[in-house]
């Protein structure tokens, strides 16, 4: 067998949905962003909701939405992709790398104490591989100190904590939909927020800082008072191409109702796995997998020996992946390089394993006796 690593689970409704958009001969910023912007803010239960191109230009502007003094510092974890601390680049702040909890793979709250002082204006937790965080503890701990919340949802779209959406307990949360993630949109994702006033600005930072899209004036014209001015916008302030389009929206409003769907498949080949690797030495379940209300974006094992564990998948066509290097360890951010223990040697041993909801039967159980099989 050849199984892939990730692939998203796109088919027939998908297309029908792209060929409306084409046939309304409107593929940019328009009808169906809106309307993606709408369900999504119902689906997690927030108040506002704004639709980007990626996950990174979402965490970006996030931090943006405070105008922090430039220089002041961002709680990040060490080991999270490296969109989550270049938001604070972007915003010229300064990330603060926080060690991992040893079993969670999240922030180790400890640590964060340590780590803090009176230049910390956020803090970014992630929820790694679609693991919660625990918000309630970590939102309590942030708002003793005035700090805001940040939630790095890239790897959990959909799965909730002590019944409570994910993205939903920070100030702000950030969702990716690029193509490997719990839901897609090619590429994609949204800013969500109960507070819509703070989300106001974003709406013009995502579109070259312009105050009117596009598709407003083109509503006024075609539906509000015909004016030869309504051409006619401002910029007063500096802003990015970050817009998400309706070709992406109308891929994104047929996944967001497959979303519920497709965790609850990948809860079961996660059973399946944790059940399978139950009592192995040499490889273990990297993190607590709860699979209940979850949003699991990956399943990552701790192994012995990883370059032998990969060749060994490898040789048996099973790709895999590792998520990921500490950023510390990165050329870019060693200079802002702190003591990060667990991290450093932790990730050492992660390997990902394939996950994805069109997966088969057959496959699961391949993968399953192939590493029961590494010795």
């Amino acid at each position: 067998m050849k199984i892939r690593l990730f692939k998203p689970s796109v088919g027939e409704e998908e297309l029908a949905s792209i060929k409306d958009s084409f046939d309304s001969a409107w593929l940019g910023l328009g009808p169906k962003v809106a309307e993606f912007e709408r369900q999504w803010s119902r689906y997690v239960g927030s108040q506002e909701s704004v639709g980007v191109n990626s996950c990174t230009a979402a965490l970006h502007l996030a931090l943006s939405a405070y105008r922090f003094p430039e220089g002041k510092k961002v709680l990040v974890p060490a080991l999270t992709f490296a969109a989550t601390a270049m938001a604070a680049l972007y915003n010229r702040l300064i990330p603060v790398f926080v060690d991992i909890d040893e079993h969670t793979l999240g922030l180790d709250l400890a640590d964060l104490e340590r780590k803090y002082d009176k230049d910390c204006v956020a803090v970014m937790p992630v929820h790694f591989g679609g693991h919660p965080v625990p918000m309630d503890n970590l939102v309590s701990w942030a708002k003793a100190r005035g700090l805001k919340v940040i939630e790095d949802c890239a790897h959990s779209a959909g799965g909730k904590y002590k019944g409570k959406t994910l993205g939903t307990w920070g100030d702000i949360g950030c969702y990716s939909f690029e193509e490997k993630k719990c839901m897609t949109t090619g590429d994609g994702g949204m800013i969500s927020s109960d507070d819509a006033e703070l989300l106001k600005p974003l709406r013009h930072s995502r579109w070259i800082g312009i105050n009117k899209d596009t598709w407003e004036r083109y509503e006024e014209y075609q539906l509000g008072q015909p004016d030869v001015n309504s051409w006619y916008y401002e910029i007063s302030d500096i802003g990015y191409k970050y817009n998400m389009n309706d070709l992406m929206a109308s891929i994104g409003l047929v996944q967001l109702g497959k979303l519920d769907r497709m965790n609850r498949r990948r809860e079961e080949i996660i059973g399946q796995y944790t059940a399978g690797i139950q009592g192995l030495t040499k490889v273990t379940s990297a993190i607590p997998y709860d699979l209940h209300d979850s949003s699991y974006w990956a399943f990552v094992v701790r192994v012995q020996e990883r370059e032998r564990f990969i060749a060994a998948m490898q040789a048996r066509g099973i790709a895999t992946g590792v998520h990921y290097m500490p950023l510390p360890m990165q050329p870019l951010f060693m200079k802002y390089a702190s003591e990060n223990p667990v991290a450093t040697r932790i990730w050492r041993e992660l390997v990902t394993l394939p996950l994805f909801p069109d997966l088969t039967p057959e496959e699961v159980e391949y993968v399953i006796s192939a590493v029961q099989a590494y010795q």
